[in-house]
């Protein structure tokens, strides 16, 4: 039987120039694969004129760049795509956010809609970093902050930038810490046969 390849948890990072996509626009897109050195990172053109100023300042990204300069929705995601699925030679990617609910809801619904698919499967579905915090620690939701688990793992030096790139690769760090730290066993029955 040949081998299965590992999981490669892509940690990912948008930035918004509002609170859901279609209406409004996600602005850039940051992937980095955590315990690994492999990035990606993109803007997008805006696909809408609707913006919430306060999401748009967070960023610091300038729409009327973006409109001028950026690629295409349909041109980013492919490039977004083809990166994930060059990563398939060496691993089996696995999505990561924190919150996964924001980032997957953008990212989710540009692949769809621009490529018809996503790279990471039919529900975009895949990690929390909070959850999974939660689960490793105990702890309740409110004790779960990427702050706080920052600080747990030793990483406070570690900033957030509000750039997708450089918060994907945060993320990525933050995620490889919390596993090392958890040392978590799979019980023998849990695990998949070989």
């Amino acid at each position: 039987m040949r081998k299965q390849l590992p999981e490669l948890y892509v940690a990912v990072d948008v930035e918004a120039d509002g609170p859901i996509p279609g209406p409004y626009s996600m602005l850039s897109l940051g992937m980095a694969v955590a315990g690994r050195d492999d990035r990606f990172y993109t803007e997008l053109k805006p696909i809408s004129d609707d913006f919430v100023p306060q999401a748009l300042a967070v960023s610091g990204l300038d729409r009327d760049r973006l409109s001028r300069e950026a690629p295409a929705p349909e041109q980013a995601m492919r490039a977004a795509a083809d990166w994930v699925d060059g990563l398939r030679t060496i691993g089996r990617p696995v999505f990561l956010a924190a919150p996964a609910v924001w980032d997957g809801m953008f990212v989710h619904w540009y692949f769809l809609r621009f490529l018809g698919h996503s790279p990471f499967g039919a529900t975009g579905s895949g990690v929390d970093l909070r959850s999974f915090w939660m689960g490793r620690t105990g702890c309740e939701w409110s004790a779960s902050h990427k702050g706080r688990i920052k600080h747990a793992v030793g990483l406070t030096g570690l900033p957030h930038t509000h750039h997708a790139g450089e918060d994907a690769a945060e993320l990525a760090q933050v995620f490889t810490a919390a596993r090392e730290t958890a040392r978590i066993t799979a019980p023998e029955t849990a695990r998949e046969p070989r």
